[in-house]
This record gives structure tokens, sequence and C-alpha cells, in this order.
């Protein structure tokens, strides 16, 4: 089967399609969308009792008894068959139910006790004219057994100016019968079909009346009328009337005396159904308006949003009837939770907490530091970073709750490799926080004068709280009434519930609620106070808005380095073949820096400034808290980190008062490759001192520097190329060890 040649619109169609919008369906045409390439010959399936035998048409004869027969005969053109000891038959013209019991007879003339069958064999072929608007019109060659039906789909139907409704089968000058292709789709009607026979002329006719149908139908499309037909009966061709159609009027658009057009507009009363069509009529069933005559919109954070009926006097309490309507079923879900969910490291959904995701990576992952470096993320626990490879895959990073590598989800022992994941309080309360807004709320109102939409705020706590008060509005028809989270619009500081985690060195770690304007000392008084193990210099604070400040400069220092590189080489004359190679490479290295740049994620740590001897709760600053903070004090570290461009990356032991260069050579000293001028130092508490820096204001041996516990030093590979990406080179490794990536190289051997 092929698609059939398509089909050049006609002119009504065109007239549809500009009137309604869209191109309208010709009802029936898709019927003969697909025609064959071949007729084959229905030669497969039983003979009908009513066939009638004709010449070419084979009979296999069987006879057994007193006559023994097996024979297969063809009818020649005089209508005989020659039967072996019987002779010749005529059963041209004999309905195939006959052709048995005239043979029997004929052998019975000259044989007693014998059995027969007779079957038919090859049928023959037969020729018939498809004549008038067919798409294809010609004589066709078709099975014996061929209908009327059959023969349209050999012809692919109708043309775009054919009829559907008068299709007639002539032979010898007189109409056999007349076929409606709308009984067989609409009722599975074929009982006007007819069997061909050699000569029959399938005559389409031109198409009568048409109108178009369109709008809320099951089937809109362009109609043909046979006879007087009314809107109703036509709309039965359609199918109905969909479910959301209105019944109080229809249009119906006329060509008067083809002269003029006219629209009438009517309700589909039976006064209206009963209206008849005439050709080139276009009828419109309108959908009935979305709108709900008698009921108030309720949406936002509530448990159950929706439509409520209205009735006179209706007010906001009213619509709901307590507070616990509007907390969400979110909400009452979690809580239900037994088992603890499991938490992203750094998730971007929270508010809280380092953004270092270690995603598909697994555990025995590290990422890259500052380029060069191949140095580990290590930090401390409940950082968010990567712990040493040597944990091996499945584990998580203990330390502060809520810092396992996995996917939010439920934990269950089959699933995950190593101990339970602790919960994350932090995030459960911001994702899941019932907190609403009392403050405001808004009536969604449509100004029937102007069809503008007023917004009417009120307060939903003195709504609920005092039916008597202004805020509780009365409510009109179509009114939509919305309420707001927290997470909807975010709260002035002294109107919603503010949370900072502080784990590590306390006595009594956990989540705590602050008021506004509380500080970080105060917190860690609400914590219990410090452990005698406490190490407050090497202390982090985490901060959500930091963190957002830090990726958006990294973002902008990443870009501009990018375009500066580009201009430089650009701009930059080529000097032969191994100096284009040369700069090449150069290039891709850079760029490749600048890539892994663009990966690194900032943690937000706010330096806090202590002093190194910091020992007590009167040392912390009285520094505000936000929603959100995390502060983690680690217990006193002993080691000395010393990474990058060393013959000996390694932690070593801390020792009072030892310098920086006796680190740096038990490291083994800088490599070929490493820039010793742009050595730097990464303190325990974030802050960093490089040594361009240093002996420029100092004036002092940058090698004499003295050591502290759990500082870090970073020994930076050389970077070739311009001299443009060499002096922004110490303004990368600022922007790394701004946004934390250095700062989380403090030891691990605690």
């Amino acid at each position: 089967m092929v698609a059939a040649p398509p089909l050049a619109p006609s002119e009504f169609e065109i007239f549809a399609e500009d009137a309604a919008g869209s191109p309208l369906p010709v009802y029936g045409r898709q019927l003969f969308s697909q025609v064959p390439t071949t007729f084959a010959a229905i030669d497969h399936v039983p003979v009908p009792a009513n066939y009638v035998i004709g010449p070419e048409d084979e009979l296999l004869i069987r006879a057994w008894g007193k006559i023994d027969l097996d024979t297969n005969v063809t009818v020649d053109r005089n209508g005989q068959i020659f039967v072996p000891k019987v002779g010749a038959l005529r059963v041209a013209g004999l309905h195939y139910e006959q052709v048995e019991g005239y043979i029997r007879s004929a052998i019975a003339n000259l044989y007693r006790d014998f059995e027969l069958n007779v079957t038919m064999g090859q049928l023959r072929s037969i020729q018939i004219f498809v004549l008038g608007s067919a798409r294809q019109p010609g004589a066709y060659t078709v099975s014996s057994l061929s209908t009327l039906v059959n023969a349209l789909f050999a012809s692919g139907g109708p043309s775009a100016t054919g009829s559907m409704r008068r299709i007639e089968l002539r032979r010898g000058g007189q109409v056999v019968t007349e076929f409606d292709v709308y009984d067989l789709l609409r009722n599975g009607d074929k009982s006007h079909d007819a069997q061909l026979l050699p000569g029959d002329v399938i005559y389409i006719p031109p198409v009568g009346p048409q109108v178009a149908i369109y709008g809320s139908v099951d089937e809109p499309g362009i109609y043909e009328l046979k006879g007087e037909t009314t809107i109703a009966a036509a709309l039965k061709y359609t199918g109905g009337l969909t479910n959301l159609a209105e019944a109080d009027r229809v249009l119906l658009e006329r060509i008067q005396n083809h002269r003029r057009r006219r629209v009438d507009e009517f309700p589909l009363d039976p006064a209206g159904s009963r209206r008849t069509l005439e050709d080139g009529d276009m009828l419109q069933v309108f959908p009935i308006s979305p709108r709900f005559e008698n009921a108030v919109t309720l949406r936002g954070n509530v448990a159950l949003p929706g439509r409520i009926p209205w009735h006179e006097g209706m007010r906001v309490s009213d619509l709901i009837p307590s507070r616990d309507s509007l907390i969400t079923r979110r909400y009452w879900n979690q809580q239900n939770h037994l088992v603890a969910p499991l938490t992203a490291v750094g998730s971007q959904n929270l508010p809280t907490g380092n953004q270092n995701q270690p995603g598909a990576q697994g555990a025995g992952q590290y990422q890259q530091g500052m380029p060069g470096t191949g140095l580990y993320q290590q930090g401390m626990p409940g950082t968010g970073l990567y712990q040493q490879g040597a944990q091996g895959p499945g584990q998580y990073l203990q330390g502060m709750p809520g810092t396992g590598p996995t996917s939010r989800g439920l934990w269950s022992a089959e699933s995950y490799a190593g101990p339970r994941p602790p919960l994350d309080v932090m995030t459960d309360l911001f994702q899941y926080s019932a907190e609403i807004n009392w403050e405001y709320a808004a009536i969604e109102r449509l100004d029937q004068h102007d069809l503008s939409t007023h917004v009417i705020p009120f307060n939903l706590g003195r709504a609920l709280d005092d039916p008597a008060s202004s805020d509780n509005q009365v409510l009109q028809p179509g009114d939509v009434v919305v309420i707001f989270s927290r997470s909807d619009l975010p709260l002035p500081e002294d109107k919603h519930a503010a949370f900072v985690r502080v784990t590590g060195e306390v006595n009594a770690p956990g989540v705590y609620r602050i008021n506004p304007g509380q500080t970080l000392r105060e917190l860690v008084e609400r914590a219990g106070g410090l452990t005698p193990h406490s190490y407050l210099y090497a202390s982090q604070l985490t901060r959500a808005s930091t963190r957002a400040a830090q990726e958006l400069e990294l973002r902008q220092a990443a870009e501009q380095m990018q375009r500066d590189l580009a201009a430089r080489y650009a701009a930059q004359p080529t000097t032969g073949a191994s100096g284009a190679t040369n700069e090449q490479t150069q290039l891709s290295t850079q760029q490749a820096l600048l890539t892994q740049l663009a990966t690194v994620h900032p943690t937000g740590r706010v330096v806090l400034d202590m002093k190194p001897n910091a020992q007590t709760v009167q040392d912390i600053p009285e520094f505000p808290l936000e929603d959100g903070d995390q502060f983690y004090i680690p217990f006193k570290l002993n080691t000395v980190q010393v990474a990058g461009a060393v013959y000996n990356e390694n932690a070593f032991r801390y020792q009072p008062r030892k310098r920086l260069g006796a680190y740096l050579n038990d490291a083994g000293g800088p490599t070929r490759q490493a820039d010793a001028k742009r050595i730097f130092l990464i303190r325990a508490d974030g802050t960093v001192v490089s040594r361009q820096r240093h002996d420029e204001i100092w004036q002092t041996d940058f090698a004499k520097t003295v050591m502290l516990p759990g500082d870090a030093i970073i020994v930076p590979n050389k970077v070739k190329g311009p001299n443009v990406f060499a002096q922004q080179w110490p303004a990368f490794t600022q922007i790394l060890s701004q946004v934390g990536t250095m700062g989380a190289v403090l030891g691990t051997a605690y």
C-alpha cells in the first residue's frame, strides 16, 4: 500500500479553511488515503453461494464409486466444461451453489452408486470501469469476487470534486445500486454494495451540496449533504457535540443566491436544530466559557487547593476553616517518614552547606584545586569536600549532618554500602517548612467594568483570628485567593524562622533557631560552649549569600581571562610552523586551566579573622548570623599540608615554631615545573599569604614564616604563555583561595 496522490484542495475547502482558521478534513476522504500499487485478486476466500460461474473459472471435480473422476476443468468461452466419461456440460450462468447438483444429475444419467464433490479452483478476472469524478479513472482488471467497494479502493475513491454519497454501479445501461460512503463510515452499513460483473461501470458523480461544521464537535470537517438535511442530522455526521460545547448559541454563515454572505446566531434548541442547511453553509459550534459562575478558587500553600462553591456573604474565613488546612500534604508526608532521607552533598536546592558535589565521580576521586597541583580536596569533616580516595566506593564524609555523597532518597542497607547516613535537618527545615506568610495574602479579582485584574491584599493572620476585621474580605464569584509561604515571598528577618547549624567541638551540637540580630558568639553559648579540644582559629562559617557572591565573582573572572587570552593570541603574529605549534600548545594548556576554574564550586566560607591562640567563647567575634549559616569548630589539628609542584605532596607533623622553608624541605622542595616565586600559604582560618605580597610588604624572607596547625603550603606550576596571562595568574590564585577551594586542604590527621 502507498499513499494516494495528494488532492489539490477544492475552492470550498480553501473557503472553509479561511473561515475556520485551520484546514478542515473532507469527511470520508481518509478512507481512501492508502491505495494498492497493484490490485491483488481475492482468491483465498470462500466462494459465496450466489457466485455466477463464467468463462475462465476453474472447477475441481472429484467422484468415486461406480465412476472414478479426479479432474480440473476450466469453463471455455462458450460456457462449457468437458467432464471425462460424461461429456460436455454448459455451466456458465449457474450460481456456485447450483453447479454440484447440475453435474450430479448429468453423471447420474450414466452411472449409479457414486459420490461427488465439486469446488472452485482458480477464479477468473474481470474488467470493469471506474468513471466520472474519480481520483484515478480508467479500466481495472479485478477478481471476479470483487465488489463495488473493492473497486473504489483500487481506484483511490472520489476526487476532490467527486461525490461520496451517490456512487452508482451501472450494468447494461441500468443503475444496479447506489452506494453511500457515509453509510459505511457512520453506520457500518454495506448493504448497498454489489458484486461486480464483466463490463460493469462505477460512476462517481460530481459532489453534491457541501457544508463545513467546526468548533466543539467530535469530528470537525466538510460534509456532503444528501437531500434536505437539518442541523440536527448534520451534527450526527460529526459524532455530535463535545461535552464542552455550548448549546445556547451557534453561528451560521450562509451565501445567499451566490451574491452575498450573511451570518446568523441562534440557540441549538428544538427550533434551531430543525433548521435546514444549504450548499456552502458554515456552522460553528462554540465551546462553553471556562468561567465558573458560582465558585471561588483557593491556591498556593494550602493542603487542598481547588474550587469551593460560593454563597452570598462568603468571606476568607469561610474558605479557610482552620490554620491546619494551610499545611500542605507534602509537609505531612515528610513528617511521616520513618527512615532517614539521604541528601546530596551541597545540594543546589539547599541554602546551606558546601556546594562541592561529588556527582557521578564517587568516592576515591578528587577535584583539581589550583591548576597543576592535583591536590585532594580533603577538608575537615562535614565540609562537603572529598576525603582521601582510600576510603573506597560507597563511603560518605562523617561530620555535620547531611553531607553524604548520594542523591536525596530513602536509605536502605541493601542499596547503600556503608553506615547509615545522618539526618539532614537543615534540608528538611528549608524544603519542607510549613511556615506561612501570615502578613500577606491576596485576592485576585476581575473588574467587570474594564476587565482588568485587581489584587486585593489582606493580613491572613488577622482574617482568621478576628473574623470581624476588615481583613476578613467578602468574596465574590470568580475570586482567586492565594496563600504564600516563605519560599514564595521571602519574609523579612524578624518575620520568619531562621535556623543555624553548629557542629564540631561544642558541648551541644545541633540546629538552632535564632532571633534577628543574634551573633555567632551567642549561638556557641547556646550550644553549651566550647570543649577543651576546640581549635577556634580553624573554625569555618559557611553562608549561602557568600557562596552566591563567590560563584558570580569566579564566573566573571574566568570569562574575563578567557576573553583576554583569546585577544592576546589573535593579535600575536605567527612565527613559522614550529612557532605556531608552540603557541597552539600553550593556548590549549591555558584553556584547560580556565576550564578547571569553571568547574570549581565555592564553599561560601566567611573568614572570621580570629587570633591563632583563641580559646574561649569571648574570643569568637560578635558576628551577626543569617538563616542557613553553618558553623563548624574542629578539634586541635597537628599537621601542616604541603601540596602542588613538590616532590612529596603530604601532610607533615606540626612542630611549634617550625618555619615554612623547613616544611618545603620535608616535601623534597619544589620541582622543576614549580613556580617558586608564586608560592602561597593558606592559613587554617582561610586567609592567604602569598610570597610576592609578603616580600613586597614586610621585606622579609617568606620561607621564614612560622607555620600554624592546619596551615597549607601551595606550590603552583609554572604558567607558560603570554605575559598578560602570567600577570593574571596571581589573581587566579587569589580567587581560588577566596572561594574556599584551597582552604579545604586543612589536615585530616586528627
